[in-house]
């Protein structure tokens, strides 16, 4: 079990988890990171007294500077200030910030063999081939956070020469089977209420339009180091099975629990152990049907892009996470509505040019056009 941890957004759903978790693990937080909402940040500093917090948004962090002054704490600011957070006195880091911002701080946790304990999804579907060879030839860890992937990581332990397919569950979302035409009038406040998770705005909004579950599957292919093919998308409206992996001999292993993101969370920082937790048990007597079907992908177009960009490989899953978090963020705002954001992430795919074998400059020229894209209109 790890002794010290930084945490990277620990004033959204995640990182207030980890932060719980730490608490009661005993683990000490040496650093805080947050996107602008200082007032919880301010917070989480009185509590956890770490030596270093930074917020990527650099008026927030000049009022913080001036709201923690009393406190023996340095504030840093912008992408460099999460980058120093990421390696801070640390011997892992929770990367539970949103969107590609994660990817520069990843890469130096994993340069200065800090343990990854991964929440950042877009992290490994931006530049996953440079991110895994990273850890490989630094010897850094990498734990996942997300609950599939999480149970992946579980069901795997001691079996990785043995897998033949990843079964990646989902619940399908509050839309599961509503048409396009359905969808039209869906609203912000409706697409953030998932029927069983309870999550940030962001993510919320990708799990209804199943484009979460394609970030998920590029995701589990780095991880995994699988092929799009070897990864099979299963609807599991209960999200009680949070994924399986066929063995070659044909056996299938699950991995289930309640829906809470506290265990996988509790599991990357207690890793290879475990221990004992406050969360709730399964009932079994109580459970009741357990269900699976097919993804419909003309019903979720954002999961069949998300498909395509995983053969395609090369700067396309980059540019289709970076166009997909402005378009998620227009439609929060009121800008734009729910179709729109499948039908303006499939234009800035097509209209990016694609790179085979790119570089990470590569990456992040495409992330940054894609999002000019976006903004442009």
């Amino acid at each position: 079990m790890i002794r010290s941890v930084s945490i990277l957004g620990s004033t959204g759903s995640i990182g207030r988890q980890s932060l719980a978790a730490a608490e009661r693990l005993g683990v000490r937080v040496t650093a805080l990171a947050a996107r602008r909402d200082i007032r919880l940040l301010e917070e989480q500093i009185r509590r956890f007294r770490p030596g270093y917090a930074a917020v990527y948004d650099k008026d927030a962090a000049a009022r913080l500077r001036l709201a923690v002054r009393d406190l023996p704490v340095e504030i840093g600011e912008g992408l460099e200030g999460l980058r120093r957070a990421a390696v801070y006195d640390c011997e892992a880091v929770v990367t539970a910030v949103s969107g590609s911002v994660g990817l520069q701080p990843t890469l130096d946790a994993i340069a200065a063999k800090k343990r990854i304990c991964l929440a950042n999804k877009e992290t490994l579907v931006c530049a996953g081939s440079i991110v895994m060879a990273a850890a490989r030839q630094a010897g850094a860890e990498i734990v996942p956070v997300d609950s599939e992937h999480a149970a992946v990581f579980q069901c795997l332990e001691g079996r990785r020469d043995q897998l033949h397919k990843i079964l990646l569950t989902g619940s399908g979302g509050p839309f599961r089977g509503w048409t396009r035409a359905e969808t039209a009038s869906v609203t912000p406040e409706q697409a953030v209420r998932h029927p069983n998770w309870h999550m940030g705005a962001k993510i919320s909004v990708d799990s209804a339009t199943m484009m979460n579950k394609g970030l998920e599957l590029i995701e589990a292919m780095h991880l995994f180091g699988l092929m799009p093919d070897d990864i099979q998308v299963v609807i599991h409206p209960q999200s009680v099975i949070h994924s399986m992996v066929e063995l070659v001999d044909g056996t299938v292993l699950a991995q289930m629990a309640v829906p809470d993101m506290g265990l996988p969370i509790q599991y990357a920082m207690t890793w290879p152990e475990r221990a004992a937790s406050p969360y709730e048990r399964l009932d079994f007597w109580k459970m009741g049907e357990l269900t699976f079907q097919a993804p419909d992908l003309e019903k979720t177009p954002c999961l069949a892009l998300a498909m395509d960009c995983a053969r395609r490989g090369g700067v396309a899953p980059a540019v289709m996470s970076a166009a997909n978090e402005e378009a998620v963020a227009l439609f929060l705002a009121g800008r734009i509505g729910y179709n729109d954001i499948y039908d303006r992430v499939a234009e800035a795919v097509a209209r990016v040019p694609g790179v085979a074998d790119p570089t990470l400059d590569d990456i992040l020229a495409a992330d940054g056009e894609a999002r000019r894209l976006m903004t442009e209109r």
